[in-house]
């Protein structure tokens, strides 16, 4: 029956060929400013659920027990409701939503209905408010690509002209999530077009543009560079063997978490445990380790600028590392909408600060400032996971508006990608791009005949 209706689909679509130029940069205009203002009141009502979320789990630590289980029950309980909205009204929402965006683009799979677009806005607020370890970014990313779908109907552009609006779209989510609108157009023409076409470029660069003035209107000034970092000297020779080091492990690590989030979501596909009880699990989870520590939960920015300043001991950092890294997996199986952009920075900065204070203590004269390994760690661990390095040496410097260390970032970078090559990882949203396009195939197939 799925085969049947894709067949149809296909049979009844407009024109596969580019409609007017003029008309399709209008569209790509009003898809980019309709992202902004959802993606910019996202943001702040996240930011709102954050402060709100550690001032209670901040309050529930001085009632002893009944705090502990106010905070597993209310984490789970939220976490829970937000499965329910994706299994029960819309499943094309769950988690990143950027996958499903690549499948569109790609013509893998059909557009998809409007009730995406609520049904992440709410689940997303539900999933990250509870503070699992997930990012804005995907959600966004998603959101925008299914505004642009709902346009492109209104204004009636063919297909060809909807799947490059719905590339737009993604790249205008993605530059009001992070405040980065060149990594936006350049994530969507290296990861989701995997091309470069004027045409695809003049939609994505105008969208990504119109959504970040759009959404400043909302934001302000917190629209501009989402991290601070100190001065950083210039690179030297002596530094290339520990950003070496960092390139490796971004990469072996890299691999291991790519094995990682697809092998947790094997295993709760395979799980015959209701998705809301599941879910439910996982958030109490995520409430029990928020109530020990607030600032671990959550989307992890914190995390990210205090690893940019340098701060902590080997001891905190590898912690910090390691706890981040289980959330993000577990958080991730939930199935419920979040990202995985943030979460990969935290990561990939506490693992170059761990490599410069290692090598601060063992061998200081050969050692770049830490918070610089921090900066080289982000990207690199973001082109081991994506494979798409150009994207995360662009997303690094945008987010902190450092210029200096480009060389070092890129060689990581370069390392970083070798290394998973070699080790044979697939790209992650390679393979959440297949597991969606397979999930919509057997959605297709369950749904009842009209």
């Amino acid at each position: 029956m799925g085969r049947i209706r894709d067949i149809v689909y296909r049979a009844e679509a407009p024109s596969e060929q580019p409609g007017k130029l003029f008309g399709f940069a209008l569209a790509a205009i009003v898809v980019g400013v309709a992202t902004g203002l959802m993606a910019g009141s996202f943001r702040l009502a996240l930011d709102w659920l954050g402060s709100a979320r550690t001032h209670l789990l901040t309050q529930a630590q001085g009632h002893s027990a009944l705090g502990l289980v106010g905070a597993v029950l209310i984490c789970g309980a939220a976490t829970a409701a937000a499965a329910a909205l994706v299994h029960r009204i819309e499943p094309h929402a769950e988690g990143s939503g950027i996958p499903r965006v690549e499948a569109v683009v790609e013509g893998r799979t059909p557009p998809g209905s409007a009730r995406i677009l609520p049904v992440k806005y709410l689940g997303g607020l539900l999933t990250m408010g509870a503070g699992l370890a997930l990012g804005r970014e995907g959600p966004s990313v998603q959101m925008g690509g299914n505004i642009a779908i709902i346009i492109s109907r209104v204004l009636r552009r063919n297909r060809y002209d909807l799947r490059m609006l719905v590339a737009a779209g993604a790249a205008a989510g993605l530059a009001t999530a992070f405040s980065a609108p060149i990594a936006g157009g350049v994530f969507v023409l290296e990861e989701l077009v995997k091309r470069f076409q004027p045409r695809t470029a003049v939609a994505t660069l105008l969208a990504s543009a119109a959504g970040f003035m759009s959404a400043d209107l909302l934001l302000g000034g917190s629209s501009f560079k989402i991290f601070s970092a100190p001065p950083m000297r210039d690179p030297r020779m002596s530094d290339v063997p520990l950003v070496v080091v960092v390139g490796l492990l971004a990469g072996a690590v890299g691999m291991l978490y790519n094995r990682a989030v697809m092998a947790s979501l094997k295993f709760v596909d395979a799980s015959r445990l209701p998705r809301e009880v599941r879910a439910g699990a996982i958030g109490g989870l995520v409430g029990l380790v928020g109530y020990y520590a607030p600032s671990m939960v959550g989307g992890g920015d914190q995390l990210t600028q205090r690893a940019l300043f340098g701060a902590g001991s080997i001891a905190v950092v590898a912690g910090v590392l390691v706890l981040r890294f289980a959330l993000s997996v577990v958080s991730y199986a939930s199935a419920t909408p979040g990202g995985i952009f943030a979460p990969m920075l935290v990561i990939g900065s506490h693992l170059g600060l761990l490599v410069g204070l290692v090598g601060r203590a063992l061998i200081p004269s050969m050692t770049p400032d830490p918070a610089a390994l921090a900066l080289i760690g982000m990207a690199a661990f973001f082109t081991a996971t994506v494979r798409a390095p150009i994207t995360g040496i662009v997303l690094a410097t945008e987010l902190t508006g450092v210029t200096n260390q480009l060389p070092p970032t890129l060689g990581a970078c370069a390392v970083a990608m070798l290394v998973a090559m070699m080790l044979r990882c697939t790209p992650i949203y390679d393979a959440l791009t297949t597991r969606a396009a397979t999930a919509a195939q057997q959605n297709a197939d369950e749904a009842p005949a009209h």
